[in-house]
């Protein structure tokens, strides 16, 4: 009997200290479901923040960078560049907002600045010494790294069309010349005789650089892209240099040099002095740099153009887009044509240095504006 209620005793203390002990795992169990349930929200808020921090779309565009003066530009002059940029800024934006691809927004906005003679692109080309008017274009593709280039043709209206077509419709990245002129051909892309290109601007431009003995080397459009797919694409478009020689070709065709679009870092589009872009590999470097050393789209545009290229001689700039929307348009020259947009309602158009020449109508660059 004694046995027993000694045992019983015993019993009743293990489940006391069992009770104790499962008091004791429900604390710890209670607080380590709070640690759980706090470390879930604070990582589905950053997520949260991060998506909503990023633009379903963003857009940067140029017209060419040089020696560009307030003074050396009429009032009407810079009326009529900022309304050129501003309406095909607005063709890039209408059709990323619909859900286009970056690739249809490049093309597009490019084609736009082709077909007015403000630029050096397209209608607006310059002429060579020769008094003809040479083309090159090309346009990327960053969620595949495929590519297009055209170089010196003289009849294809819009040679970023042309560019986009090698791309996707050849096994080719750049043609050239008549061949290039035949492959446009019989793509159906529209051809134009030699005079459409002809412009009373241009032509007394050749006559004053051929008085001179001189190039003049700025002047090219470009567009960079980022659509709600989060693709990158990256288009350049030049008529080259004023008084050129010999079927000189610049940057702009090259890929790397003036051009270039991949998803992993950024989309580039360069203008300026071609010969300093492609010794440079300006465009690639910007990326590479973002990949290997862990710039920011920023850092990366500036390192390039303000501390490598600009004390070699290298005059010109730069739009540049990375893969989150960031935007950086950088330039060591006097003035740039340039303007960018996202979804987030940021939006500038520019001309000269930090703020001049911007449409009234434009809001206050955000975050996304480097």
């Amino acid at each position: 009997m004694k046995t027993r209620l000694e045992w019983l005793r015993n019993s009743e203390g293990w489940l006391r200290s069992s009770e104790v002990w499962l008091r004791c795992c429900e604390g710890w169990l209670k607080y380590w479901v709070v640690v759980v349930v706090v470390v879930m929200v604070v990582m589905v808020w950053g997520c949260g923040m991060r998506v909503t921090d990023k633009p379903d779309y963003a857009i940067a565009i140029h017209g060419g960078a040089g020696v560009i003066l307030k003074e050396n530009l009429s009032d009407e002059m810079e009326k009529s560049y900022l309304l050129m940029l501003d309406s095909a800024l607005t063709t890039g934006e209408n059709i990323l907002k619909s859900g286009g691809t970056s690739l249809d927004a490049v093309e597009q906005v490019i084609r736009i600045m082709e077909d007015c003679p403000l630029f050096n692109a397209g209608k607006g080309a310059v002429f060579t010494h020769e008094g003809y008017n040479e083309l090159d274009a090309s346009i990327m593709d960053g969620s595949n790294l495929m590519a297009g280039a055209v170089a010196a043709v003289r009849n294809v209206k819009n040679p970023i069309s042309l560019a986009r077509r090698i791309m996707t419709n050849s096994v080719h990245v750049m043609l050239s010349g008549e061949g290039a002129a035949e492959f446009a051909r019989e793509q159906g892309l529209e051809m134009v005789d030699s005079s459409y290109f002809y412009t009373e601007r241009r032509w007394n431009d050749l006559q004053k650089a051929i008085e001179r003995e001189k190039q003049n080397n700025h002047g090219t459009v470009g567009c960079v892209a980022l659509d709600n797919f989060g693709n990158l694409a990256a288009g350049t478009s030049t008529g080259g240099m004023t008084n050129k020689r010999w079927n000189r070709i610049g940057d702009t065709p090259v890929i790397g040099a003036g051009t270039y679009a991949s998803n992993k870092s950024c989309a580039v589009s360069g203008t300026g002095h071609g010969e300093f872009f492609i010794r440079y590999t300006v465009a690639r470097e910007i990326a590479a740099l973002m990949e290997y050393q862990g710039m920011t789209v920023k850092q990366a545009a500036e390192e390039v153009i303000m501390n490598r290229m600009k004390p070699a001689g290298g005059e010109g700039g730069v739009i540049a887009l990375d893969h989150d929307g960031n935007i950086a348009l950088v330039f060591n020259s006097a003035g740039m044509y340039r303007g960018m947009a996202d979804s987030r309602g940021n939006r500038q158009i520019a001309i000269f240095g930090e703020n001049n020449g911007i449409m009234p109508r434009s809001n206050q660059p955000g975050k996304h504006l480097q």
